[in-house]
C-alpha cells in the first residue's frame, strides 16, 4: 500500500512540474498557427508581407559583450561552486558543467570581439576618399 502511495505522490509531482511547460507549449503552438493563417490570408489577398510582419529589431550594441559578460559570470559561478562545495558529491558535476559552458561563452565572446573589431571602420581616421581612375 505504501508503494502505491509513493507512486501517486511522484506522479502528482511530475504532473505539477510538467503542466506549466505543456501549457506554454500549447499557447506557443496556437500563436504560431494563428500567425501562419494570418500570413496565408494576406498572401491570398495580395497584401505585401512587409505590412503584416514587423521588421526584426536590430540588437543594441555588439553581441560579443553579452557573450563575454555571461561567460565571465558562469565561470565565476562554476568556480564558486567548486570551491564552496569541494570536490565531493554530484554537485561537482554541475559545477564543472557551468564552468565549461562559461568558458565556451567567454571564448565565443572573445572571438566575436576579434572579428567585430576587424569589420568596424577605424574611428581615428576620417572617411577615406576613393581615388578616381
Amino acid at each position: 500500500m505504501n508503494e502505491i502511495r509513493h507512486g501517486i505522490e511522484v506522479f502528482v509531482i511530475l504532473l505539477g512540474v510538467s503542466s506549466p511547460i505543456m501549457v506554454v507549449g500549447v499557447i506557443y503552438y496556437l500563436k504560431k498557427r494563428f500567425e501562419h493563417r494570418q500570413i496565408m490570408a494576406a498572401i491570398e489577398k495580395g497584401t505585401p508581407l512587409s505590412e503584416i510582419i514587423p521588421p526584426k529589431p536590430q540588437p543594441i550594441g555588439p553581441a560579443w559583450i553579452r557573450y563575454v559578460s555571461a561567460g565571465v559570470a558562469m565561470v565565476v559561478i562554476g568556480l564558486g561552486l567548486i570551491f564552496c562545495g569541494g570536490l565531493r558529491g554530484p554537485g561537482v558535476v554541475v559545477a564543472f558543467v557551468v564552468l565549461g559552458v562559461g568558458a565556451g561563452w567567454l571564448t565565443k565572446g572573445l572571438l566575436h570581439r576579434k572579428y567585430y573589431l576587424k569589420t568596424q571602420p577605424d574611428r581615428n581616421t576620417g572617411p577615406q576618399e576613393k581615388e578616381s581612375t
